[in-house]
């Protein structure tokens, strides 16, 4: 089973994945765009997107097939992205969104604190990009919840979903 951690930059994505990773001992698989911009120092470019996009699924692959299986994003958020900053997408990206299958999403809410890191570029528009990845999902068909609340109360809902799908 894979489950997909998403939202915009800031949401707690990287935190509850550690937490259900360990919580339910699982393997993670980690969100590759932020080892390939901590060797650029946070710069790239559009044709970036797609080596990152290619990275991620490499990392994917190492999925267990036996085993729930933590993302902590997919290419979704590439998309997301990239239509965003640029205004347009990688027809490959696109076309392995559309292959893809994952088992649910975990769609975190921006109703944390926005946290400076220097690999985040989008501290204003949380709840706009919030919007455009809820869109996204529901134009894909995927099943997905909403992530909402602070600390424990938010990894005890993440617990509670996976507990009931």
């Amino acid at each position: 089973m894979k489950i997909v951690i998403t939202g915009p930059e800031s949401t707690g994505k990287t935190s509850i994945v550690n937490f259900l990773s360990t919580e339910l001992n699982t393997i993670k698989i980690d969100e590759y765009a932020r080892t390939y911009l901590e060797k650029t120092k946070g710069k790239y470019q559009y044709e970036d997107l797609l080596i990152i996009a290619k990275h991620q699924i490499e990392q994917e692959e190492k999925c267990s097939a036996t085993k729930l299986n933590i993302l902590d994003t997919d290419l979704i958020t590439i998309k997301i992205w990239s239509e965003y900053k640029y205004g347009k997408c990688d027809p490959w990206i696109i076309t392995q969104i559309n292959e893809r299958q994952y088992d649910y999403y975990l769609l975190c809410y921006p109703d944390i604190n926005w946290e400076y890191d220097p690999l985040r570029e989008n501290p204003n528009d949380l709840k706009s990009l919030f919007v455009l990845y809820e869109n996204e999902l529901i134009n894909q068909g995927k099943q997905y919840s909403i992530i909402t609340g602070t600390g424990q109360s938010r990894y005890n809902k993440c617990i509670n979903i996976l507990n009931n799908i």
